[in-house]
């Protein structure tokens, strides 16, 4: 049933989704945001037979997947909403003056949509960052069509939500084209999509390897085409001795719970903790390890996964100087996650570039440093990262400004006193950072920004208004937000 995409297959759809390009990013707003409430409605229509059918096939519980598509339908209808205010359309207009020596033109610009979007789905996250996720709907408001590429771990959901895609494009008279859905076990369909000239951008969520790799062929194309990868990271958390002498058995269970959310299956999991040789440390470590028996073991999304996760963290086990600190108690199954915790000095940490990786799963290594300055260094060791987290009281963050600007620098989200799991879905969310956290740390995947990736600038020089796009005519008839001669308005010409 689920049959790899033949190369004349995806010569076809390729060459469908550039005729419809030329149609579709002459939509208007409206019409495209229109599109994806449609999508969202479909979606929700699908009913338990979606639902039903995620669980068989990534093991992930009923209400995580309820609540996850609620965020993918969340997704839908709040980018579509800002797809039609027009914001991320950076919309520029400096008006002529004849008189000035040599005269001024009249230039305007805004971002237009790039071409056809290939979107891989992620496996940890069957919907919000898959067929109907975050990705295809930045792409679908920003003007492009969209071919989804169904991760092999979840064929069947990924069918269903695509027909549901496919619905809408119907009932909303899309272009032919303006989405496409194929399958590919191996790595040449991907290969074949991202390397196919008619492919203008690349949206990724998963694992390094992977994402390197798409990333690589985007860039060895005859034209480079950017490739946004979102590629994982082991999100350090720092425990500062003043905040954590007052608050570790607290601070140990938001950890605890933190570490073994969605079985550690989140992107953002705290794979790292960092703290300083003390007792405040020793007893954060103590309740942390109790914290962590008691959690009972659950099955990963699929085989593969649980299989790199056993290998991964076998492995970090066995480097020296890591000492395990706490497993879970109950007898784990073949298909389940130990929750498991570990400890190392930060001069092996910082002497053995095994321990940097990440371990995909329910695992956190806490690292004890010697003082603040072997803490920092550590910091400066690290590299790009989703998440930084800091757990400090507010004299400490102004007594270690050197810390906190060391982290800065590797991180797109920083964090204080909180954990790292949880991405809300809103405009000031930034999910990416620098390399190898995501290819490219100026966007997110997450939030309206994100539509920005699928865009790019174009001038408009001494075009006559009737010539202008809407959105930079002089009436302003969208009444959207547009910067006039430096000045932010709504206003007309």
């Amino acid at each position: 049933m689920f049959n790899d995409s033949s190369p004349a297959e995806i010569e076809t759809i390729m060459q469908n989704a550039w005729n419809a390009f030329h149609i579709y990013r002459k939509l208007s707003l409206q019409q495209r945001a229109n599109f994806m409430r449609a999508i969202a409605t479909a979606l929700e229509s699908c009913g338990d037979e979606l639902i039903h059918t995620a669980m068989q096939e990534t093991n992930l519980p009923e209400a995580r997947l309820r609540g996850e598509r609620g965020r993918t339908i969340f997704q839908l209808n709040s980018y579509a909403a800002a797809c039609e205010k027009g914001d991320w359309l950076e919309a520029r207009i400096d008006t002529a003056i004849p008189e000035k020596v040599p005269p001024k033109p009249d230039i305007r610009k805004m971002l237009v949509p790039l071409g056809p979007v290939l979107v891989f789905g992620a496996s940890n996250f069957p919907f919000a960052y898959s067929t109907a996720g975050g990705d295809t709907a930045c792409a679908f408001a920003a003007g492009c069509p969209v071919i989804v590429k169904a991760h092999p771990a979840h064929p069947k959901t990924s069918t269903i939500v695509a027909q549901a895609i496919l619905t809408a494009a119907d009932s909303c008279n899309m272009p032919t084209g303006i989405f496409a859905h194929v399958y590919g076990a191996g790595f040449e369909v991907g290969k074949a999509l991202v390397t196919h000239p008619y492919t203008k951008a690349v949206g990724f969520t998963g694992s390094f390897t992977g994402g390197k790799q798409l990333f690589d062929w985007g860039n060895q194309r005859k034209e480079p085409i950017p490739v946004f990868a979102e590629m994982g990271s082991i999100n350090p958390v720092f425990l500062l001795p003043e905040k954590l002498n007052s608050s570790f058995a607290e601070i140990a269970q938001q950890y605890a719970a933190s570490i073994t959310l969605g079985v550690g299956q989140f992107c953002t999991n705290p794979g790292l903790i960092i703290g300083i040789e003390g007792e405040g440390l020793q007893n954060f470590i103590h309740d942390l390890g109790k914290s962590i028996q008691k959690i009972v073991p659950a099955p990963m999304l699929h085989t593969g996964i649980v299989n790199a996760y056993k290998i991964n963290k076998g492995n970090a086990l066995l480097q020296e100087d890591v000492h395990l600190v706490a497993e879970s108690e109950t007898m784990v199954k073949d298909n389940e996650g130990l929750p498991t915790v570990a400890t190392a000095s930060a001069e092996a940490f910082l002497n053995n570039p095994v321990l940097h990786q990440e371990v995909f799963g329910p695992y956190s290594l806490v690292i004890r440093c010697k003082d603040m300055h072997e803490m920092i260094e550590v910091a400066r060791h690290l590299e790009g990262q989703l998440t930084a987290t800091l757990m400090a009281t507010s004299s400490e963050l102004q007594q270690q400004v050197e810390l906190v600007e060391v982290v800065k620098n590797i991180c797109g989200r920083f964090i204080l006193n909180s954990v790292p799991t949880g991405v809300e879905v809103c405009l000031s969310m930034h999910h990416g950072g620098p390399f190898p956290a995501s290819t490219d740390s100026r966007y997110s995947s997450v939030g309206a920004d994100g539509i920005k990736r699928f865009a790019r600038p174009m001038a408009f020089q001494n075009w006559s208004n009737e010539l202008l796009p809407d959105e930079l005519k002089n009436e302003n008839q969208l009444g959207i937000w547009r910067t006039i001669n430096d000045e932010l308005s709504k206003a007309a010409i």
